[in-house]
């Protein structure tokens, strides 16, 4: 697993176990795991919506070294067997950003009802280092900068994107779900495009598009939202017909 397929991965994800140092007098300084919901920005990092209230934010606001690790729960029960990733970093508060807000509530809408109570935040994992487990022998560590997704400006073109393809592309957006995860979704709609895929939710379930090679800008995004519904296509012409036709 190379650092682009580790981003890939974080992006696929959706919960997490976030680690913080610990102000319990009883365990001060020792790492304290709590599960966390997540979003990874354009820029390949996670962010997350936090109470005052909580734990870790507190934690946090005394120290803000941090880790959060996220793995594959296999079906066989064996996690080691899967792969896993953890990022290592600082995380801090974000500024008044209504448009990372606005990602965060399009993946995770029933949120709003938190933003909504006044005490909730938006923190944002600073990217150290990143530590990868692909499957036995495939053990990794990455930079910063290694790490990183290719410069983009999909973050300013994102939202105008995503409003086209919702409102004439629906249909399309149904093929995706069908040929890829077959999924009939009556309802789809993309919620967040990024240089390395989109994501759509489909009834209710987010669904992950991988983007391979990653995009930077709103004509390559484009070429790759066509490019995969040409490759559907040709699929779906080329397969047998089935029994009955």
């Amino acid at each position: 697993m190379n650092a682009a397929d580790a981003r890939r991965y974080l992006r696929t994800q959706r919960h997490g176990v976030l680690s913080t140092l610990s102000l319990n007098p009883a365990i001060a300084g020792v790492p304290c795991g709590s599960v966390v919901p997540y979003v990874t920005d354009h820029a390949g990092g996670p962010f997350f919506l936090v109470s005052a209230l909580a734990e870790h934010t507190k934690n946090l606001r005394a120290d803000a070294r941090a880790s959060l690790t996220v793995f594959d729960a296999p079906g066989n029960g064996d996690v080691q067997a899967g792969a896993r990733l953890t990022v290592a970093g600082k995380i801090t508060p974000v500024a008044d950003d209504d448009r990372l807000l606005a990602r965060y509530l399009r993946y995770r809408p029933s949120a709003a009802r938190l933003v909504a109570l006044g005490d909730f935040t938006l923190y944002r994992l600073q990217t150290h280092a990143v530590h990868c487990i692909g499957g036995f022998g495939d053990i990794h560590w990455f930079s910063a900068a290694e790490f990183a997704p290719p410069d983009s400006s999909l973050a300013d073109a994102e939202k105008d994107i995503l409003a086209h393809m919702n409102a004439d592309h629906a249909h399309n957006l149904r093929e995706y779900c069908r040929h890829v995860y077959d999924r009939t979704a009556a309802a789809p709609v993309i919620t967040g495009i990024d240089s390395d895929g989109f994501d759509v939710l489909a009834d209710g379930e987010l669904l992950r598009f991988p983007f391979d090679p990653p995009v930077t800008d709103a004509a390559g995004a484009r070429a790759a939202l066509i490019a995969l519904l040409v490759t559907f296509r040709e699929v779906a012409r080329r397969a047998p017909p089935t029994s009955g036709d």
